[in-house]
């Protein structure tokens, strides 16, 4: 009987102590996500850390404060989005989780800030992609290549050929203006 007993208490040690060591987020994270990038850092009091991502689709920011507390802000209009000017946001004590939604301008900003009620705080995100969500294949933005992948076509590349077509213009209505002054003079 004490022997059971014992071996019930060292069972349920071991359980505790297993679920300790494995972080229960694994658990909510669905099989259709993938893992992309683990960020790790510490931020000041009233400072902010930033980055910048630039991967298309739906993406999941998971952020957790490993030691005091970090917020998180986002936005596609400014690449350093604060308390002020943000999107999307997470402020808890513990786990911060945003959805960028795939229509999101790229790149798009990532703030993430120290809350003055700790001194410092370290912070652990884990950036996924959501599989999960279809990539519309009547983006005007993209084209598919002659072997088969589809490609983004980039702002830069849409001016240039706005150019290469006014360049033609300009040169046709010149030639065409040349033409008709030989012909009157």
């Amino acid at each position: 009987m004490m022997l059971s007993c014992s071996a019930l208490v060292v069972g349920l040690l071991l359980s505790q102590v297993r679920g300790f060591l494995s972080p229960s987020e694994d658990d909510n994270i669905p099989e259709e996500w993938v893992l992309l990038h683990v960020v790790q850092g510490h931020i000041g009091a009233g400072n902010y850390s930033y980055l910048r991502l630039n991967h298309d689709g739906r993406i999941i920011l998971h952020m957790q404060s490993l030691k005091g507390d970090a917020d998180l802000y986002v936005s596609d209009k400014t690449l350093r989005p604060s308390f002020d000017t943000y999107k999307l946001q997470s402020v808890t004590c513990g786990q911060d989780v945003v959805v960028v939604p795939g229509d999101f301008a790229r790149p798009v900003g990532i703030g993430i800030y120290g809350h003055p009620s700790h001194k410092e705080s370290e912070f652990e995100m884990r950036v996924f992609y959501d599989q999960t969500v279809p990539q519309d294949p009547f983006d005007k933005g993209s084209y598919t290549s002659e072997d088969g992948h589809k490609q983004k076509k980039s702002p830069q590349a849409a001016e240039e050929d706005f150019q290469e077509e006014e360049s033609i213009f300009w040169t046709i209505l010149i030639g065409l203006l040349k033409i008709i002054l030989e012909i009157l003079f």
